[in-house]
């Protein structure tokens, strides 16, 4: 089974794998490459720019394939960003799936809270960028993730990747049921 992600990075692969895996009765013979494509939103959404995204990707993503004449089972997405939706503000991540018959689910990680102090500056920059200077790393995206440190070793990134896409699946493996 073909997935085509919207991302090359390596934390978000391994989730969205991860995601997939999981479900050893639905999805076999996984194979998932990674393409990065825009979200065409800013570095880090906000509300609403979230959600949207990760449909911006997938369907860029799907351009890409297209032109590009790549064959797939699956489109998938992830946008982390900032939201203040539930009263507070917190970090969230949401993850689009698109099937090749064009039908789309969607899944969020778990959110974790952001201090009031921090919110200007990551709307500002990226979150990334405020974890690396406070935790005095380089490129944590990419790798565990600041929430990895946030969580003392507990959560990962990709734990939040592969959470948000098991959440997305959850229409898939249910059949008709949920949907």
């Amino acid at each position: 089974m073909k997935v085509l992600m919207a991302s090359k990075n390596p934390a978000k692969i391994k989730g969205v794998t991860e995601a997939f895996k999981a479900f050893p009765e639905e999805f076999e013979n996984i194979e998932v490459e990674g393409i990065g494509v825009p979200s065409d939103v800013p570095d880090e959404p906000v509300n609403d720019q979230i959600i949207q995204g990760a449909i911006n990707r997938v369907e860029n993503l799907k351009k890409y394939a297209l032109d590009k004449k790549m064959a797939f089972d699956y489109l998938v997405s992830i946008e982390s960003g900032i939201t203040n939706q539930l009263g507070s503000w917190f970090i969230i991540n949401i993850a689009c799936i698109e099937d090749k018959n064009g039908k789309r689910s969607f899944g969020t990680s778990p959110g974790f809270p952001v201090p009031e102090k921090y919110v200007d500056e990551i709307i500002a920059s990226d979150l990334s960028v405020l974890m690396d200077r406070i935790f005095q790393q380089e490129d944590l995206r990419s790798r565990k993730g600041g929430i990895h440190f946030l969580t003392h070793g507990v959560i990962s990134r990709i734990d939040l990747t592969k959470d948000a896409f098991c959440m997305a699946l959850t229409q898939s493996i249910n059949g008709e049921i949920w949907q």
